[in-house]
């Protein structure tokens, strides 16, 4: 299992299990669940009329080996892969482990935010709604678009998004109630607009703007009276969901699941016609190797998932496979999986042991090894070095108070700021007689780029006499383990790129406001570190100008690297965007850049623009 792909179904489970706050890990994949279908639908063949459609072991050739496309209905079908990895138990938003596409942070095929974000530069382009107005600064304006209307027909209003934000409010178990955390109310004014009033403390117009690009906006006129029957509006199935979008629900079993055109999609006459495959088929593999497998050979033809090598299926294979960049690193960064650190541990809780071990690390090594060349050895910063982050990026501050990987400085810090002498055994022993180790740092089994990651700073580690050793237990005793405090060391993830980043980003590193104590779930700041300028800093930010913010976030960056709270490990793609071009062609690239490598937010422009090979 690619690990930052099953991370967001984790934490959205984290989130419903009682979270007051949480940052957004990008794309959820779905983890492998129990069958629940009823026998009717167990019986459906997942296509179209009901043929079925499978995903054929490789595109067709002409003469000459030229790749000349499918045909039939596989020729108007785009395979998909890298988010379903059982078979769906249902389609509701509001639920857990909601089968693909309709899971909160999924592609918006079936249900459409207000906004959509724009990993290439930060910005959020239009969906349902025009644009955020901001007419002054405790207020925001979404005019709706024009036409837009339901999968069934009916207008979709205002009334529709006031709805789904104030079923948050009274369901504060649902992923997104966090609106509530930084809003006063939220009303129409118009049929066609919808003003956001924003709450003064905390003030945090950012983390609103993230709220109104991530969340579904759901049809009142279904969801309403399914809320008043009471029980939780997580548990009901909505096996025939009705949205806004491009694409339905058509049919799925244990193999597959297809979607249809809707050809009646209000906003057609936006993008400038109907997204161009009729049908979107995701098979549903047991692993990424099958996956692999049945991509490399063209029987699917754009996936997110962790690929070993990829780009040996173009530079040896030859093969009409591609990534964003033809060249290391490959893949867009959009996140920054973090070696967390508990600092109530003895010994990991004196920042200098911390930063000691920021400098034992091989960052190059994580990168080429762990990740498959997918990383740029990560610096010693909360802020990403690339895309709309970059901007705020010091590498001067960097330089001045971070880490790199140098073992001599480690040593250095170790015995001559430390005093700490090594035994027998090579490990090192503070001055007040602690042993630096065991420690044991751990992630989920199956993630295996994590897992290497760890095992390389375990490796490190020990060549400058800190003992680390690795564990792996399943994902959901991780999960547990961590947000409770109960860990030494483990491979995690904070905040992904997105309108509220860096911000977000320093506040799940840092922030201790809000966090339970050791024993009870934390849903940020997992190693409980606490200084007591960061709640100021971080209020200063949230309610700063872009001009102001590059100061803040010095500061606030400095007290990171000068206390090494967690270590950034990788930057990692938001979402893996591979495509091979036996079938389809005119996907996103550096050299194409029309639209960003995503599949959820401002993603869905590409499926407008790509063509069938077989028509070129």
């Amino acid at each position: 299992m690619t690990a930052s792909a099953a991370f967001g179904a984790l934490y959205s489970l984290a989130r419903e299990e009682g979270s007051a706050a949480m940052s957004g890990f990008g794309g959820a994949r779905q983890s492998r669940r129990k069958f629940l279908l009823n026998a009717a639908l167990l019986s459906a063949a997942a296509g179209i009329g009901g043929s079925t459609l499978t995903a054929c072991g490789q595109g067709p050739s002409g003469e000459g080996g030229k790749t000349r496309g499918r045909t039939g209905k596989e020729g108007e079908t785009l395979f998909i892969a890298g988010f379903q990895w059982g078979p769906p138990n249902h389609f509701n938003p509001l639920g857990q482990s909601a089968a693909w596409p309709c899971g909160q942070g999924s592609m918006q095929l079936v249900y459409e935010t207000l906004v959509r974000f724009n990993l290439l530069d930060g910005s959020l382009q239009p969906g349902l709604g025009k644009e955020i107005q901001e007419p002054d600064d405790s207020s925001l304006v979404v005019p709706l678009q024009e036409g837009a209307t339901w999968q069934d027909g009916k207008p979709l209003t205002a009334d529709d998004v006031v709805f789904t934000f104030e079923l948050a409010e009274r369901h504060s178990e649902l992923s997104y109630a966090t609106f509530w955390d930084y809003v006063e109310k939220i009303e129409k004014t118009d049929d066609a607009t919808v003003k956001v009033t924003l709450g003064r403390e905390p003030y945090n117009p950012a983390l609103v703007k993230n709220s109104l690009a991530s969340t579904f906006i759901l049809p009142k006129h279904i969801w309403e009276p399914l809320e008043k029957q009471g029980k939780p509006m997580g548990q009901h199935e909505n096996i025939n969901p009705v949205g806004s979008g491009p694409y339905t629900v058509g049919s799925y079993n244990q193999q597959q699941l297809a979607l249809t055109r809707h050809d009646d999609y209000w906003g057609k006459e936006i993008t400038g016609g109907l997204a161009k495959p009729k049908t979107i088929v995701h098979p549903i593999f047991k692993g990424n190797q099958d996956g692999d497998l049945r991509f490399e050979r063209g029987g699917v033809d754009v996936m997110q998932q962790f690929t070993p090598q990829i780009w040996k299926m173009w530079e040896v294979k030859k093969l009409a496979v591609s990534t964003w960049y033809k060249k290391a690193p490959y893949h867009v960064p959009g996140g920054m999986p973090m070696l967390v650190i508990n600092t109530t541990k003895k010994g990991l809780d004196n920042p200098k042991v911390r930063r000691a071990l920021g400098f034992a690390i091989n960052y190059a090594d994580i990168a080429d090894k762990a990740m498959s060349r997918y990383s740029q050895p990560a610096n010693s910063s909360v802020i990403l070095p690339t895309g709309a982050e970059q901007k705020f990026f010091n590498k001067e501050n960097v330089a001045a108070n971070g880490w790199k990987y140098d073992p001599a400085q480690a040593t250095k810090i170790l015995e001559e700021e430390l005093g700490a002498k090594k035994g027998s055994d090579g490990i090192y022993v503070l001055s007040d007689g602690t042993r630096l180790g065991p420690y044991t740092a751990q992630t989920p089994t199956g993630w295996s780029d994590w897992q290497n990651a760890l095992r390389i700073v375990a490796a490190n580690a020990k060549e400058v006499g800190i003992e680390i050793r690795t564990k792996f237990p399943q994902a959901p005793n991780v999960t547990s383990s961590v947000q409770a405090g109960d860990f030494d060391l483990a491979c995690w993830g904070v905040a992904s790129t997105n309108v509220a980043t860096p911000w977000q980003r320093f506040r799940d590193v840092l922030d201790d406001r809000g966090v339970a104590k050791p024993g009870k779930p934390a849903f940020w700041n997992y190693g409980r570190f606490k200084d007591p300028s960061v709640a100021k800093l971080l209020d200063q930010a949230a309610a700063a100008k872009d001009s102001e913010l590059q100061e803040i976030y010095n500061q606030l960056d400095t007290i990171f690297m000068k206390n090494a709270p967690m270590i950034p490990l990788m930057y990692r793609p938001l979402e893996f965007f591979e495509f091979n071009e036996t079938n389809w062609k005119n996907f996103p690239s550096e050299k194409n850049p029309y639209a960003p490598p995503m599949f959820s937010g401002a993603g869905i422009t590409w499926l407008y623009k790509i063509k069938r090979i077989s028509e070129a």
